[in-house]
């Protein structure tokens, strides 16, 4: 395979490993390099590639795999899931308050979830993947990708829930 072909196969979705990475590594630079580093390793496995099924899931496997190494060799932190694409052009201010203080509370209760189920809701919620992808980027099965998107969905709104219903902080 040559350059071209390869830059034509990596392109649609170089986007979403770049995401991914941001979202682990919270550190733009390290997700440039995290980026990358990918490209370079698919770029190595360049002639096999089209064995795959599918070039985006191993490139996003990849891409998860390098920044858990990253993570554990340097920091050893929680991984962390920014969603700041939200935006309600049309709300009073008081919404767009209480909008913007739901989604930083979010923000933290699904940084208090456990790693697997941050990365599935972040793959299936804001990138979008279907969870025969899921699966295979995680190597699981289909079935547990499911249930654990569930328990996370469902810790992430009890806990927003009741701080909504009772002001209260959640720890």
């Amino acid at each position: 395979m040559n350059q071209i072909e390869f830059i034509q196969i990596i392109t649609p979705f170089k986007d979403k490993l770049f995401r991914l990475a941001k979202r682990m590594l919270v550190s733009t630079e390290e997700a440039e390099d995290a980026t990358q580093e990918v490209m370079v390793r698919l770029w190595n496995k360049n002639d096999a590639l089209v064995l795959y099924n599918s070039v985006e899931a191993l490139a996003m496997t990849i891409t998860k795999n390098y920044c858990l190494d990253q993570l554990k060799s340097k920091r050893a932190t929680n991984l962390q899931i920014v969603h700041d694409n939200y935006q309600d052009k049309q709300a009073s201010v008081d919404l767009k308050i209480e909008h913007q203080n739901t989604l930083q509370w979010a923000e933290k209760l699904m940084n208090d979830l456990p790693e697997q189920q941050r990365i599935i809701l972040q793959l299936r919620e804001i990138e979008e993947y279907e969870f025969s992808e899921i699966a295979e980027v995680l190597e699981m099965n289909e079935t547990a990708v499911r249930v654990a998107l569930s328990r996370a969905r469902k810790a992430v709104r009890e806990k927003i829930e009741k701080i909504h219903n009772y002001g209260t902080q959640v720890s």
